[in-house]
Parts: C-alpha cells; structure tokens; sequence
C-alpha cells in the first residue's frame, strides 16, 4: 500500500512537490517553498489572472487525463481542497 504524502503542496494548484525540480522560483532563482513550477517562476505566477474556478478545472482536467482519477471526482476534490491553500485563502 502507498504511504499517504504528506507535502509539501503547492499553494495555487495543489500539486504534491516531492523532488527539488518540482519547486517554482524566486525572483533571485531560489526555490519557493510555496509554489510548483508548473505555476510560478521567477518570483511571479505563471498565469495571475486564473480564478480558483478556473484552476479547478485545470487541475481535474489534467488529473483524468494521467488516469489519477475519474475527471468529476478530481473535480470535486480541487473544488474542495483549493479553498484551504495560501494563494486562495480569503
């Protein structure tokens, strides 16, 4: 059985970021802490204008496509899970 991840997540998509070369940049080309680098590179996010809709989608989207899950339940976990992450916290 496959241990359960417990993070980090990046804090826009949710991405687990298990390996160093999944972590976005700085501005100074540091590792982010925060962010994958599917959504942010050199201090700035690669799409800033994505609403959480829109980033849910995405994220289901491309979860069916890998065979990660059925698209509607990848659906209902981003439009659950988002919410709690920093970028999208209100």
């Amino acid at each position: 059985m496959e241990e359960e991840y417990e993070g980090p997540f990046c804090q826009n998509c949710g991405m687990p970021m298990r390996n160093p070369g999944e972590h976005g940049t700085e501005e100074d080309g540091s590792p982010s802490e925060d962010y994958c680098v599917h959504c942010y590179r050199q201090g700035s996010f690669i799409d800033p204008d994505i609403t959480i809709e829109e980033m849910a989608e995405l994220c289901a989207k491309t979860m069916a496509e890998m065979d990660i899950m059925p698209h509607e339940k990848a659906r209902n976990l981003m439009y659950s899970f988002l919410p709690a992450l920093k970028r999208w916290k209100s």
